[in-house]
Order: structure tokens, then C-alpha cells, then sequence
């Protein structure tokens, strides 16, 4: 069940009991509810949409699927060094302190929550449960996912031998060999920091030329337990109880061999979660929202942040930084009304 989630114990009655110092209730009792601002995505770029709206002085309701925010922060296992201002911490660290400072505003989340659709136009979310939630204004901040293997194997052996994250189940790694599919700073960061508990390592990039940073491609030429295989792609992943084998083939030949595996990390991009707005605000060719320079897509009042309308700049500070231009520009559009 959906909950609302709130610092305000004077906005509603149904209160039930306490979770991550914010006071819970229960959701959606009524047929319909407003807010100033829908917030749709609990990852760094809602949260600091959330702050910035209610330092504005607006009402704002951060809707996220997740039972707690965070979004992709709670799966980056490695540490982060390159957010300015913050010493290197990992995900779930940088995670609670943005969490410490947005307890300090009044805001309200719905978390756990299944969204049904989405009508941008009308700033209208409607829940599974029949729920709707109406907003003045409504900013998109729904991230991104990583891009899975579509090939025979892949959806089979997920969690048979595929890996989640490589830093995160390091102790599967232990003198087996890996393969890594992806040329980007993912895959060939944890190549680096997996060979040195690796029996191999394997990378199968479908380009010749790596998309990575060079410090990470300097680093995996130093490695003696790294093969790279380029420009190879991955035909299929086979195994029994857990994977034995990646068939993959070379891109020029088209020959075709099989790399004896213990596991697999899959580490190929991402893609965003806009599923939900298709037919509605203008998206990319790449499924990204189109944004301008304040944030707002093509319909009035509706914004987005974060991944999901940054393709060129993935990155935590981008998140941070567009959340709080839309929220000025959220103030800005509401203040119109």
C-alpha cells in the first residue's frame, strides 16, 4: 500500500506510526488530493526538488515507487568522489544526507506507491488503487535504469550468475572468471577493481573504441588479468545451475567462439523511465524528456529533471542543479495562476 509520508502533523488526521523520521500515514483515503507541485521519481534529482520547492514556500508531493527514496543512490556501491563539496562516500551515505536535509522541510511522499497513468496535461497522476493526486504544476524526475542484454540467456540466468553489481557481490568474483559487457566508465571501472580479486576478466565491448574516461582505460591496459574483445558482441549466455559460457562474436569476421564464464556484469547504459509520458510532453529519439533551459517540457507547467531529460550529463550534480532551476521555475509558473 501507498503511504503518505509527511513533517507536518497538522495536515492530516490518519496518523499510524513513524518510519525514517518522517510521520506516516495511511494513503490515499480520499477520492482525490492537491499539492502545489507533483514530484514523480525519489532520486537525487526529486529530493532536491522537493527541498527546493518547499524552501520556495510551495506544497510540494514527491511521489516514488521505491519504499524509500534514493532511486539509483542506493545501488552505487563504489564510492563517489566526483560530487562536489562532499568527501568520496558511497551511494547510501550521500543518500542519508540528503535525506538529513530534507526531514528539515515540510514536504509529503507517497512511497511504495504503483503509479497507473499519468496525465501530464491535466497534472493528474492516477495510482492503482484508483487514487488520483492533482497538481498546479508537476515535474518529471523519473531517472533512468540500466539497459539489459537482450539476448537468449539473459532474463534466464539473472541471478544465476549475472550480476547486479560488481563491487556490491564482489565475494561471487573471487577466482572466477568474469566477463564485462560495455565499453563505458561502468564496465571498465569495475573491470579494474575486479581484477584484483579475479581469476579474469574478460570485456566485450560492440565497438572497437572505449566511450570511457581515459583514467579507467589507462587503468585496464595496466591490468595483466584483463582480455579485451573488441568490437565483439554477445550472442547468448548458457550455462546449468548458473552460467558456463558466453557465446559472443567478432563484429568484422562475424566468427563466433565461446568464453568459458562463472558471471556476468552487464554494463551496456541505461535507459530513461519515461514509459509513462509517451504521446504526451515532446521525448527524444532516445525515449529523453525535451526540455529548455528552465526545465519545462512541451506542455505548460509540467518540468523535468535529473537523467530523465539529460542525456549528454547523467550525473548527481546535474540532478541536484536542474531540480532546483525547475523548482524557481516552478514558483515562477504557479505564481501566474
Amino acid at each position: 500500500m501507498a503511504l503518505w509520508a509527511t513533517n507536518d502533523k497538522k495536515r492530516h488526521p490518519l496518523l499510524t506510526n513513524i518510519r525514517n523520521q518522517n510521520i506516516v500515514y495511511k494513503a490515499m483515503e480520499e477520492p482525490k488530493s492537491t499539492a502545489d507541485v507533483i514530484i514523480i521519481g525519489g532520486g537525487p534529482a526529486g529530493m532536491a526538488a522537493a527541498f527546493w520547492c518547499a524552501e520556495m514556500g510551495m506544497d510540494p508531493v514527491l511521489v516514488e515507487r521505491e519504499v524509500e527514496l534514493g532511486g539509483q543512490l542506493l545501488r552505487i556501491r563504489n564510492l563517489i568522489n566526483n560530487y562536489f563539496g562532499v568527501p568520496s562516500m558511497g551511494g547510501g551515505e550521500l543518500r542519508d544526507r540528503f535525506q538529513a536535509q530534507l526531514n528539515g522541510k515540510t514536504y509529503e511522499s507517497v512511497l511504495g506507491c504503483n503509479i497507473g497513468s499519468v496525465d501530464l496535461r491535466n497534472k493528474k497522476v492516477t495510482f492503482s488503487s484508483g487514487a488520483e493526486l492533482f497538481g498546479k504544476a508537476l515535474i518529471i524526475a523519473t531517472g533512468v535504469r540500466r539497459r539489459e542484454l537482450d539476448v537468449p540467456g539473459a532474463k534466464e540466468f539473472s541471478g544465476r550468475g549475472i550480476l547486479d553489481s560488481g563491487v556490491g557481490e564482489r565475494e561471487k568474483v573471487v577466482g572466477k572468471r568474469i566477463l564485462i559487457v560495455g565499453g563505458g566508465d561502468a564496465a571498465l571501472e569495475n573491470a579494474v577493481l575486479l581484477s584484483a580479486i579475479a581469476e579474469k576478466v574478460f570485456v566485450v565491448h560492440r565497438r572497437k573504441e572505449f566511450s570511457a574516461r581515459r583514467e579507467f582505460i589507462d587503468e585496464l591496459r595496466k591490468s595483466r588479468n584483463i582480455e579485451v574483445l573488441t568490437p565483439t558482441s554477445v550472442d547468448a549466455i548458457s550455462g546449468g545451475a548458473s552460467v558456463e559460457a558466453v557465446t559472443i562474436s567478432d563484429e568484422i569476421t562475424k566468427k563466433a567462439q565461446d568464453i568459458p564464464t562463472d558471471v556476468i556484469l552487464i554494463r551496456i547504459g541505461v535507459e530513461p523511465n519515461t514509459e509513462l509520458f509517451v504521446g504526451q510532453a515532446d521525448l527524444t529519439d532516445g525515449g529523453y524528456v525535451s526540455v529548455d533551459n528552465f526545465c519545462a517540457t512541451s506542455l505548460p507547467g509540467v518540468f523535468a529533471i535529473g537523467d530523465a531529460a539529460n542525456f549528454e550529463s547523467p550525473t548527481i550534480s546535474t540532478a541536484v542543479g536542474t531540480a532546483a532551476t525547475a523548482a524557481k521555475a516552478v514558483h515562477a509558473f504557479i505564481s501566474k495562476i
